[in-house]
């Protein structure tokens, strides 16, 4: 499995609600439709005047994204919606191998 982190940050609250939003009821629905995406996080954070978003989605291979995002596989793709939401963002992905992922055990086991 590999993981592909990426950021951008929003100017105020009212862009990151609205961008945090975008994520929810568009991009990250549609982003199934992709062969081999198997899930994302989003993490956010209060950063001086801003806020960040960090994203970190699922691929089950290196081929998978680069199949999405072509062969220069690290260049973000970032959404125009997103674009016109975040005051900045990476230019570019990194990519992890997921070694460790874990969940609570069930209960009763």
């Amino acid at each position: 499995m590999i993981a592909r982190m990426w950021r951008g940050w929003a100017a105020n609250t009212e862009a990151a609600d609205l961008y945090e939003e975008f994520l929810r009821s568009s991009f990250l629905p549609a982003a199934y439709a992709i062969p081999g995406f198997k899930g994302a996080s989003v993490l956010r954070r209060n950063v001086g005047n801003g806020i960040e978003f960090t994203t970190i989605t699922r691929f089950e291979s290196v081929h998978a994204i680069k199949q999405f995002a072509g062969e220069d596989y690290e260049v973000a793709h970032v959404a125009p919606r997103a674009r016109e939401l975040l005051a900045r963002f990476e230019p570019r992905c990194v990519h992890f191998d997921l070694v460790i992922e874990t969940s609570p055990p069930e209960a009763g086991q």
